[in-house]
């Protein structure tokens, strides 16, 4: 019970890692859609969704191989260092040759304008030189530390989002005086730059502050480490690349096959979605390195059981609550009415993310055992599925057919991993439980937002329904908890 009190503590403290950055990016949503249309909403999302295939791909799995052997071998600093040289070493090659054929890439990409992807480019590569340091804090249990620079790297952001998008039209509208080069570069520039610039000057903001982590160690090559190393990070980069085309591929051919609007539209109530996201990071956070520091004590396996248990608790009542304020969250977030068409997708997200963080859950059996090419098997047949239906169904039922095939993908890859993993590293999940949980969230939902919506004496109703039938179901080990206070 101790481990799995400072599981929870440490939980908390990367819960503000996770929330408050997302919080603060949720809320810059009004801003963008407000400054932005639709059409120019999707060049945004176009660029986060290359950033992330270009953060799998930079990265190759290295920091889940990072927790894994920093637990495993007795010459921690090799680890380190070894780790990050590696990253440094192929980031430095990926910015070379990225930079110099820039205009010819960038054209490939679809972008019109080549500094969009310079700024692509620098930003990713800032982001991959900081994983090792972030890595590092997370895996010697300081969780303070790490939450402060995850923290100060979103302000940063949001400070330059504000000023560039907010302060310097008002300061133009008021005769306010700027230096003349701010006001031409925001006069002869698209708008939706400025979010890019502001991107990268945070991420050199937090990899400055990262940097002495490193020189605590000497910095020493392992080549048979690395090899070692490599080999369980490869189906980690394919199952990481194939994660984010479940989470993105969706945006990329919904503008191309019925249009940027329609793409804005959906990735914009999409990110309506990523209260469950905030959640289930958060989780990750202080899940992954507990997992594989605890993987030797006697009872791991009943303690995963009980984080599972409590994980599906947590979240199914993070969708109800969210599809019951759905609306009022909707017009605090979203700047602009026609946003609002694709509300119907975000119920669906959020039970299609729930779904994502049960599977990472029950995923810590192929890290455990050295199988990460399960890992790899899963998240192909989950873009597989995403990829498909997507091509399929767009044409047909459009936004809709995006949502689908998230909550399938999703789905899918949890029930693999289920039944394959009872094989190999049998954990005693009590799954009666879960599925009921699931099932009562994804009725209540369904009741609230088709039949109850904006009726908030209805739906609160089913909300303190959902906590009375788990205080019922829980109340032996919700008594234990707080006896052990």
């Amino acid at each position: 019970m101790n481990a799995l009190k400072q599981f929870f503590k440490d939980t908390i403290i990367y819960g503000i890692a996770a929330v408050l950055p997302r919080a603060i990016n949720i809320l810059l949503v009004k801003l963008h859609t407000s400054k932005l249309t639709a059409e120019k909403y999707a060049v945004n999302t176009d660029y986060y969704v290359y950033a992330a295939y270009f953060n799998a791909l930079l990265t190759y799995g290295m920091e889940t191989a990072f927790f894994r052997f920093f637990s495993k071998e007795k010459e921690k600093g090799k680890v380190v260092s070894t780790s990050f040289l590696s990253l440094a070493t192929t980031t430095f090659l990926f910015l070379v040759t990225m930079l110099i054929f820039s205009n010819q890439i960038s054209g490939f990409f679809g972008f019109k304008n080549s500094l969009f992807f310079k700024l692509l480019i620098w930003t990713t590569v800032l982001d991959t030189m900081v994983v090792i340091p972030y890595a590092y804090l997370r895996v010697t249990n300081r969780p303070i530390r790490f939450t402060l620079y995850k923290v100060l790297n979103i302000l940063i952001f949001a400070f330059f989002n504000l000023f560039f998008l907010w302060f310097v039209p008002y300061a133009i509208q008021k005769n306010i005086n700027l230096p003349p080069w701010i006001i031409s570069s925001y006069q002869n520039n698209p708008k939706v730059i400025f979010i890019f610039i502001a991107g990268t000057i945070s991420s050199a903001a937090t990899f400055l502050l990262l940097l002495p982590t490193l020189f605590k160690f000497k910095l020493q090559f392992d080549k048979a480490l690395l090899i070692k190393m490599l080999r369980y990070s490869f189906p980690i980069l394919i199952a990481g690349l194939a994660y984010v085309t479940n989470e993105n591929l969706d945006k990329l051919l919904l503008g191309d096959l019925i249009g940027d609007q329609q793409m804005g539209i959906y990735a914009a109530c999409y990110k309506l979605g990523v209260f469950m996201t905030l959640f289930i990071m958060a989780f990750r956070l202080g899940a992954e390195p507990f997992f594989f520091n605890h993987s030797e004590e006697k009872n791991a396996t009943q303690t995963y059981a009980k984080i599972l248990n409590w994980f599906v608790i947590t979240g199914a009542f993070f969708m109800i609550f969210i599809v019951v304020f759905i609306d009022i969250f909707a017009s605090m977030l979203l700047g602009s009415d026609e946003y609002f068409e694709a509300l119907i997708i975000v119920p669906i997200i959020l039970l299609a993310n729930l779904l994502l963080g049960i599977y990472h859950n029950l995923a810590i059996w192929y890290k455990l055992t050295d199988k990460t090419r399960f890992g790899m098997y899963f998240s192909i047949i989950g873009a597989i599925i995403t990829i498909v239906l997507n091509l399929v169904m767009i044409p047909k039922i459009g936004f809709m057919a995006s949502a689908w095939a998230t909550l399938t993908a999703y789905g899918v890859m949890m029930l693999l991993s289920y039944i394959i993993g009872k094989k190999h590293y049998p954990v005693p999940y009590n799954i009666k439980k879960t599925i009921s949980y699931l099932v009562t969230a994804t009725l209540i939902s369904y009741v609230s937002f088709n039949y109850f919506r904006e009726n908030y004496f209805v739906s609160v109703g089913l909300v303190l329904l959902f906590g009375f039938l788990i205080y019922l179901n829980e109340k032996k080990e919700i008594l234990k908890i707080l006896k052990r206070n």
